[in-house]
């Protein structure tokens, strides 16, 4: 299941700098600097957690909060401030805020954090596919350097191309005997496939 964040932050830096970071760790991230536009957005899809800036000139975070709270009350929210207060705490709390931090949001610290209140919501990113991306990246990786096609490698392995370009994409899972194929095809430690993961 691909978990989607939305961030809502009046700045855009702040906004480019938290999907930069969500993104890399492979969550689907939407950001929004008009806080006025947050429940649409919401509507508009289902959303797992909402990253949501205190200090914004249209809206509070806590009244954005209240008003999430009014048609969610399930999704993971975590408020962040620059200007910390135990007014806004504990607005926040009162709220059902997940969590509230402080800017600036050191990367870590931040995604422990995320982690944190999405698995509070019973929701954690699948292994599984964490494991899938990383065995199909280090697959297309390995063709590219090698400048072969996905025609070339489905000729050298027997398999056909679309299975091979599901498998970059992680979009079905290959058999052992298909990943020895393709490493024997590649080159490559049975190993070296599972790259990263």
């Amino acid at each position: 299941m691909q978990i989607r964040i939305l961030v809502v932050d009046d700045e855009p830096d702040n906004c480019e700098y938290l999907k930069l970071v969500l993104t890399k760790e492979g969550y689907e991230v939407t950001t929004q600097t008009d806080p006025t536009k947050t429940l649409d957005i919401l509507k508009s899809a289902d959303y797992h957690l909402v990253v949501l800036d205190m200090m914004m000139p249209q809206l509070s975070g806590t009244e954005v909060l209240e008003q999430i709270r009014k048609v969610d009350s399930d999704i993971a929210v975590i408020v962040a401030t620059a200007y910390p207060n135990v007014d806004t705490a504990v607005a926040s709390l009162k709220a059902q805020a997940s969590d509230y931090v402080k800017k600036p949001l050191e990367p870590a610290e931040f995604l422990a954090t995320v982690r944190n209140a999405l698995a509070k919501k019973g929701l954690s990113k699948d292994p599984e596919a964490d494991l899938h991306r990383a065995i199909g990246r280090t697959i297309r990786d390995a063709r590219k350097t090698q400048e072969l096609t996905l025609k070339q490698l489905a000729r050298r392995t027997g398999l056909s191309v679309s299975l091979l370009s599901q498998i970059e994409r992680a979009e079905s899972s290959a058999s052992i005997s298909s990943l020895y194929k393709i490493a024997s095809a590649l080159r490559l430690k049975m190993s070296e496939l599972f790259g990263d993961a």
